[in-house]
C-alpha cells in the first residue's frame, strides 16, 4: 500500500461523528438505535467498537458509511461527507451482510471489482496480504466461510483507502487465519490507514486496538485505551476452592459469608469453586485461608470482559438496523 503518514500530521480527523442520531419507527412511535454520539477517530488509529447486540453498532457504522442517513447530526471523513470519500476510494468497508458470486473464482472476483476501481496494478500485491493467492482458482462455492471473509477482505483493499471499516471481520476464520489477518492490520496501520472495526471476539479487541469505544443503548458509554476501559471495572476477582467433589449449594452459609464482607460486589459458584469480585482482594483472600473454606486461590485483575459485562448489564436493545452492503467501495 501506498505509504499514508502523512495524513498523521493533519489535525483533520480521518472520521468525526458529531450528535449523531438515528431512530426508527417501532410500536406507532420511534426508538432511538443511534442516540447522540460524538467520535472524533485520528489517521492511524486501530479502533475498536464493542456493544452489545441492539447498542446501534451497525447503525453507527452504516451512517459513518453513507449507507443510512441520520435522523440529525452529521458525519465527515477528512472533512468531506461519507458518499464523496467512499466514491473517491478513501473509505471502503467489510460488512456482515451481502454475499460474493458463487460461481466466480477468487481471482475473477478480485479482478472484476479492481477494474471497477481502475486498480488491476493492485490485484497481485492484494491478494499476496490477504492470503487469497493460493485461492486464486478456487471457485467462491468452494471457499470456506474463513475463505470467503479473506476474498471480501481483499476486495476492500483494492482502492487502497485511507480508512478501512470492519463489521466483525474474522468470523468464520480459524484462529491462525485470525492471527494472520491482525498482522496484516497492524502493517497497514503502521504506514498510517485508519482501521476502525465491531468484533465479538473481546481478546481481538483487548490485543490488537490501541482504543476501545464501547456502546450500549445507542450511546457510547466508554472511550479510551484498553488499560482505561479495563479499570471501569472496579475490583479483584478472587477465585477459590470450596470443596473437592460436587457442585456447591447455593444455600451454603460460606456464600453468605462470602457476600457479607465489605467491598464483595459479587459471587459466582461454579462446580467445587467459587469467584468473588470485591475491591478489597487481600481480605477476601485472608477469609478465604482463615477458617474460610478456601483453597488453591487465584487473583486476577479486572478483564475487558468483565468491564464489557459490568458496564452493559442493562441494555433496552435499539431497533435493527437498515441493511446494508457487504463490501463498500470494493
Amino acid at each position: 500500500m501506498a505509504d499514508k503518514t502523512g495524513y498523521m500530521e493533519n489535525a483533520t480527523p480521518a472520521l468525526e461523528l458529531q450528535d449523531l442520531r438515528k431512530t426508527f419507527p417501532a410500536d406507532g412511535g420511534r426508538i432511538s438505535a443511534v442516540d447522540g454520539i460524538d467520535l472524533a477517530v485520528m489517521a492511524g488509529e486501530i479502533v475498536a467498537l464493542l456493544g452489545p447486540n441492539g447498542a446501534g453498532k451497525t447503525t453507527t457504522i452504516d451512517m459513518a458509511l453513507g449507507l443510512t442517513a441520520p435522523s440529525s447530526g452529521t458525519v465527515s471523513v477528512f472533512g468531506q461527507r461519507p458518499e464523496t470519500a467512499v466514491r473517491a476510494g478513501r473509505m471502503s468497508a467489510l460488512l456482515q451482510t451481502g454475499g460474493l458470486l458463487r460461481d466466480l473464482t477468487v481471482q475473477e472476483t478480485v479482478l472484476a471489482i479492481a477494474s471497477l476501481h481502475g486498480a488491476k496494478a493492485r490485484v497481485e500485491e492484494v491478494m499476496a496480504a490477504t492470503d487469497t493467492t493460493r485461492l486464486a482458482r478456487r471457485k467462491v462455492v468452494k471457499c470456506s466461510g474463513g475463505e470467503q471473509q479473506r476474498l471480501k477482505f481483499a476486495l476492500a483493499l483494492l482502492p487502497d483507502p485511507d480508512i478501512l471499516i470492519l463489521d466483525e471481520p474474522t468470523a468464520g476464520m480459524d484462529v491462525n487465519a485470525r492471527r494472520d489477518f491482525w498482522a496484516t492490520m497492524r502493517r497497514d496501520a503502521t504506514a498510517g490507514r485508519t482501521v476502525i472495526f465491531a468484533t465479538h471476539y473481546l481478546e481481538e479487541a483487548e490485543s490488537f486496538a490501541q482504543r476501545i469505544v464501547l456502546m450500549n443503548g445507542g450511546k457510547i458509554i466508554a472511550d479510551g485505551s484498553t488499560s482505561s476501559v479495563r479499570a471501569l471495572a472496579a475490583g479483584r476477582t478472587v477465585a477459590a476452592t470450596l470443596q473437592e467433589r460436587g457442585s456447591i449449594d447455593d444455600r451454603d452459609p460460606r456464600l453468605a459469608e462470602l457476600r457479607s464482607l465489605a467491598g464483595v460486589t459479587d459471587v459466582q459458584v461454579n462446580g467445587t469453586r467459587v469467584a468473588i469480585t470485591t475491591t478489597d482482594s487481600d481480605a477476601v483472600a485472608r477469609h478465604l485461608l482463615n477458617g474460610g473454606g478456601g483453597s488453591a486461590l487465584e487473583i486476577s485483575a479486572p478483564s475487558l470482559e468483565s468491564a464489557f459485562v459490568r458496564m452493559t448489564r442493562d441494555t433496552h436493545p435499539a431497533a435493527p438496523p437498515a441493511p446494508s452492503a457487504d463490501t463498500v467501495g470494493a
